[in-house]
Protein backbone atom coordinates (compact mmCIF):
# COMPACT_ATOMS: atom_id res chain seq x y z
CA UNK A 1 0.00 0.00 0.00
CA UNK A 2 3.15 2.21 1.08
CA UNK A 3 4.35 1.68 -2.22
CA UNK A 4 0.74 2.27 -4.75
CA UNK A 5 0.30 5.09 -2.56
CA UNK A 6 3.41 6.80 -3.22
CA UNK A 7 3.60 5.87 -7.20
CA UNK A 8 0.25 7.28 -7.81
CA UNK A 9 0.49 10.55 -5.59
CA UNK A 10 3.61 11.65 -8.12
CA UNK A 11 1.40 11.83 -10.84
CA UNK A 12 -1.61 12.81 -9.66
CA UNK A 13 0.26 15.82 -7.84
CA UNK A 14 1.94 16.63 -11.45
CA UNK A 15 -1.93 17.05 -12.86
CA UNK A 16 -3.43 18.82 -10.01
CA UNK A 17 -0.26 21.36 -9.85
CA UNK A 18 -0.08 21.87 -13.74
CA UNK A 19 -4.37 22.34 -13.61
CA UNK A 20 -3.75 24.86 -10.81
CA UNK A 21 -1.13 27.22 -13.00
CA UNK A 22 -3.26 27.07 -16.04
CA UNK A 23 -6.70 27.45 -14.21
CA UNK A 24 -4.81 31.09 -12.72
CA UNK A 25 -3.71 31.86 -15.87
CA UNK A 26 0.07 31.62 -14.91
CA UNK A 27 1.42 30.32 -18.10
CA UNK A 28 3.54 33.27 -19.88
CA UNK A 29 2.47 32.48 -23.80
CA UNK A 30 0.50 29.51 -25.72
CA UNK A 31 3.59 27.43 -25.66
CA UNK A 32 4.06 27.58 -21.97
CA UNK A 33 0.58 26.02 -21.74
CA UNK A 34 1.24 23.54 -24.31
CA UNK A 35 4.16 22.40 -22.35
CA UNK A 36 2.21 22.54 -19.10
CA UNK A 37 -0.76 20.51 -20.90
CA UNK A 38 1.50 17.71 -22.37
CA UNK A 39 2.96 17.05 -18.77
CA UNK A 40 -0.68 16.83 -17.61
CA UNK A 41 -1.57 13.99 -20.28
CA UNK A 42 1.37 12.34 -19.57
CA UNK A 43 0.74 12.55 -16.31
CA UNK A 44 -2.35 11.14 -16.72
CA UNK A 45 -1.32 8.52 -18.79
CA UNK A 46 1.13 7.11 -16.56
CA UNK A 47 -1.60 7.23 -13.62
CA UNK A 48 -4.12 5.01 -15.59
CA UNK A 49 -1.15 2.46 -16.54
CA UNK A 50 -0.24 1.92 -13.47
CA UNK A 51 -4.02 1.77 -12.14
CA UNK A 52 -4.19 -1.10 -14.50
CA UNK A 53 -0.85 -3.14 -13.56
CA UNK A 54 -2.86 -2.62 -10.18
CA UNK A 55 -5.75 -4.12 -11.33
CA UNK A 56 -4.08 -6.64 -13.18
CA UNK A 57 -1.68 -7.32 -10.22
CA UNK A 58 -4.58 -8.16 -7.61
CA UNK A 59 -6.67 -10.59 -10.19
CA UNK A 60 -3.61 -12.53 -10.59
CA UNK A 61 -3.09 -12.76 -6.63
CA UNK A 62 -6.33 -13.53 -5.85
CA UNK A 63 -6.75 -16.09 -8.59
CA UNK A 64 -9.42 -14.44 -10.34
CA UNK A 65 -7.86 -13.32 -13.64
CA UNK A 66 -9.44 -15.23 -16.33
CA UNK A 67 -7.60 -16.62 -19.09
CA UNK A 68 -8.32 -18.35 -22.19
CA UNK A 69 -7.02 -21.12 -24.10
CA UNK A 70 -7.88 -20.70 -28.33
CA UNK A 71 -6.09 -20.50 -31.48
CA UNK A 72 -4.22 -17.48 -32.22
CA UNK A 73 -1.79 -16.00 -34.57
CA UNK A 74 1.88 -15.87 -32.69
CA UNK A 75 3.63 -14.32 -35.59
CA UNK A 76 0.74 -11.96 -36.97
CA UNK A 77 0.28 -11.31 -33.27
CA UNK A 78 3.91 -10.66 -32.28
CA UNK A 79 3.45 -8.24 -35.89
CA UNK A 80 0.91 -5.88 -34.58
CA UNK A 81 2.26 -5.43 -31.47
CA UNK A 82 5.55 -4.34 -32.89
CA UNK A 83 3.95 -1.98 -35.44
CA UNK A 84 1.83 0.20 -32.63
CA UNK A 85 4.48 -0.15 -30.70
CA UNK A 86 7.25 1.43 -33.49
CA UNK A 87 6.14 5.20 -33.14
CA UNK A 88 7.50 4.78 -29.52
CA UNK A 89 10.74 3.22 -31.11
CA UNK A 90 11.02 6.51 -34.10
CA UNK A 91 10.62 9.38 -31.46
CA UNK A 92 13.82 7.42 -29.96
CA UNK A 93 15.87 7.09 -33.00
CA UNK A 94 15.77 3.28 -32.14
CA UNK A 95 15.50 0.43 -34.93
CA UNK A 96 12.35 -2.19 -33.96
CA UNK A 97 12.92 -5.14 -35.55
CA UNK A 98 10.73 -8.62 -35.41
CA UNK A 99 11.38 -11.61 -37.44
CA UNK A 100 11.35 -15.70 -37.47
CA UNK A 101 14.21 -18.24 -36.90
CA UNK A 102 13.18 -20.98 -38.39
CA UNK A 103 9.89 -22.52 -38.65
CA UNK A 104 7.54 -21.64 -36.29
CA UNK A 105 3.49 -22.92 -36.28
CA UNK A 106 1.04 -20.44 -37.81
CA UNK A 107 -1.48 -21.30 -35.02
CA UNK A 108 -0.91 -22.41 -31.47
CA UNK A 109 -3.49 -22.74 -28.39
CA UNK A 110 -3.21 -19.90 -25.70
CA UNK A 111 -4.84 -16.61 -25.18
CA UNK A 112 -4.24 -13.86 -27.63
CA UNK A 113 -5.47 -10.85 -25.01
CA UNK A 114 -3.10 -11.80 -22.86
CA UNK A 115 0.23 -12.88 -25.19
CA UNK A 116 -0.25 -9.14 -26.22
CA UNK A 117 0.01 -7.73 -23.26
CA UNK A 118 3.08 -9.85 -22.30
CA UNK A 119 4.68 -8.85 -25.64
CA UNK A 120 3.45 -5.09 -25.18
CA UNK A 121 5.22 -4.68 -21.75
CA UNK A 122 8.80 -6.58 -22.72
CA UNK A 123 8.84 -4.65 -26.03
CA UNK A 124 7.86 -1.01 -24.00
CA UNK A 125 10.08 -1.91 -21.23
CA UNK A 126 13.20 -3.00 -23.72
CA UNK A 127 12.89 0.59 -25.60
CA UNK A 128 12.21 2.38 -22.32
CA UNK A 129 15.88 1.16 -20.93
CA UNK A 130 17.53 1.55 -24.39
CA UNK A 131 19.23 4.90 -26.08
CA UNK A 132 21.43 3.41 -28.64
CA UNK A 133 20.80 0.95 -31.14
CA UNK A 134 17.50 -0.75 -30.81
CA UNK A 135 15.09 -3.81 -29.71
CA UNK A 136 14.99 -7.11 -32.08
CA UNK A 137 11.80 -9.45 -31.25
CA UNK A 138 12.43 -12.91 -32.60
CA UNK A 139 10.34 -15.97 -32.55
CA UNK A 140 11.41 -19.75 -33.12
CA UNK A 141 10.92 -23.40 -32.10
CA UNK A 142 12.63 -24.77 -28.78
CA UNK A 143 12.62 -28.03 -29.68
CA UNK A 144 15.13 -29.48 -27.16
CA UNK A 145 12.30 -29.69 -24.79
CA UNK A 146 9.60 -32.17 -24.85
CA UNK A 147 7.00 -31.09 -26.29
CA UNK A 148 8.40 -28.17 -28.49
CA UNK A 149 8.22 -24.81 -27.38
CA UNK A 150 7.26 -21.37 -29.03
CA UNK A 151 10.57 -18.99 -27.85
CA UNK A 152 9.97 -15.55 -27.98
CA UNK A 153 13.09 -13.11 -26.99
CA UNK A 154 13.20 -9.36 -26.72
CA UNK A 155 16.82 -8.41 -27.14
CA UNK A 156 17.82 -4.54 -26.46
CA UNK A 157 20.78 -2.78 -26.33
CA UNK A 158 19.71 -0.72 -23.20
CA UNK A 159 21.91 0.19 -20.10
CA UNK A 160 21.54 -3.97 -18.67
CA UNK A 161 20.68 -5.22 -15.19
CA UNK A 162 23.67 -6.12 -13.04
CA UNK A 163 24.16 -9.37 -12.08
CA UNK A 164 22.58 -9.44 -8.73
CA UNK A 165 19.58 -7.56 -9.60
CA UNK A 166 18.59 -10.30 -11.60
CA UNK A 167 16.96 -12.74 -9.51
CA UNK A 168 14.64 -10.00 -8.00
CA UNK A 169 13.51 -8.35 -11.16
CA UNK A 170 10.35 -9.99 -11.75
CA UNK A 171 9.57 -9.02 -7.61
CA UNK A 172 6.94 -6.62 -7.38
CA UNK A 173 7.84 -2.95 -7.62
CA UNK A 174 11.76 -3.76 -8.02
CA UNK A 175 13.87 -2.29 -10.24
CA UNK A 176 17.49 -2.05 -10.51
CA UNK A 177 18.28 0.70 -8.91
CA UNK A 178 16.87 3.81 -6.99
CA UNK A 179 18.41 5.79 -10.09
CA UNK A 180 17.15 3.54 -12.76
CA UNK A 181 13.32 4.72 -10.77
CA UNK A 182 14.56 8.43 -10.63
CA UNK A 183 15.81 8.06 -14.52
CA UNK A 184 12.88 5.81 -16.49
CA UNK A 185 10.36 6.18 -14.07
CA UNK A 186 8.16 3.33 -13.92
CA UNK A 187 6.40 1.38 -10.99
CA UNK A 188 8.60 -2.04 -10.81
CA UNK A 189 4.75 -3.85 -11.60
CA UNK A 190 5.82 -4.41 -15.32
CA UNK A 191 8.09 -7.54 -15.26
CA UNK A 192 6.01 -8.91 -12.34
CA UNK A 193 2.81 -9.06 -14.30
CA UNK A 194 4.67 -10.37 -17.39
CA UNK A 195 5.93 -12.99 -15.51
CA UNK A 196 3.12 -14.08 -13.76
CA UNK A 197 0.57 -13.79 -17.00
CA UNK A 198 3.56 -16.23 -18.64
CA UNK A 199 2.85 -18.64 -15.54
CA UNK A 200 -1.07 -18.83 -16.43
CA UNK A 201 -0.16 -19.75 -19.84
CA UNK A 202 2.01 -22.38 -19.02
CA UNK A 203 4.99 -20.43 -19.88
CA UNK A 204 7.73 -18.65 -18.34
CA UNK A 205 10.08 -15.32 -18.63
CA UNK A 206 13.65 -15.68 -18.11
CA UNK A 207 16.18 -12.88 -18.13
CA UNK A 208 20.21 -13.00 -19.63
CA UNK A 209 21.54 -9.51 -19.24
CA UNK A 210 25.02 -7.26 -19.28
CA UNK A 211 25.65 -4.21 -17.65
CA UNK A 212 26.15 -1.75 -20.25
CA UNK A 213 25.35 -4.23 -23.22
CA UNK A 214 21.94 -4.92 -23.35
CA UNK A 215 19.12 -7.78 -22.20
CA UNK A 216 17.28 -10.60 -23.48
CA UNK A 217 14.24 -11.38 -21.92
CA UNK A 218 13.08 -14.76 -23.15
CA UNK A 219 8.99 -16.27 -22.94
CA UNK A 220 8.79 -19.80 -23.66
CA UNK A 221 5.31 -21.52 -24.50
CA UNK A 222 3.40 -24.31 -24.46
CA UNK A 223 2.24 -25.54 -28.51
CA UNK A 224 -0.28 -27.44 -26.88
CA UNK A 225 -3.25 -26.65 -26.14
CA UNK A 226 -4.51 -26.21 -21.92
CA UNK A 227 -7.96 -27.92 -21.23
CA UNK A 228 -9.30 -24.09 -21.30
CA UNK A 229 -8.04 -22.97 -17.99
CA UNK A 230 -9.79 -20.10 -16.46
CA UNK A 231 -8.20 -19.44 -12.93
CA UNK A 232 -4.68 -19.87 -11.86
CA UNK A 233 -5.19 -23.10 -9.85
CA UNK A 234 -6.59 -24.77 -12.93
CA UNK A 235 -4.03 -23.49 -15.02
CA UNK A 236 -1.28 -25.00 -12.48
CA UNK A 237 -2.50 -28.22 -12.35
CA UNK A 238 -3.29 -28.92 -16.25
CA UNK A 239 0.45 -27.20 -17.34
CA UNK A 240 2.89 -28.36 -15.58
Amino acid sequence: LANMSHEIRTPMNAILGFTEILRRGYSRDGADAARHLQTIHASGTHLLALINDILDLSKVESGRLEVESIACEPYALAHQVVQAIGVRAQEKGLRLDLFVDGRIPETIHSDPARLRQILTNLIGNALKFTEHGGVTVSLALDAQTDPARLRIDVRDTGIGIAPDHLETIFHQFTQADGSTARKYGGSGLGLSITSQLAELLGGEVTVESEVGKGSTFRVTMPLVPCDAPRHEEDVAGECE
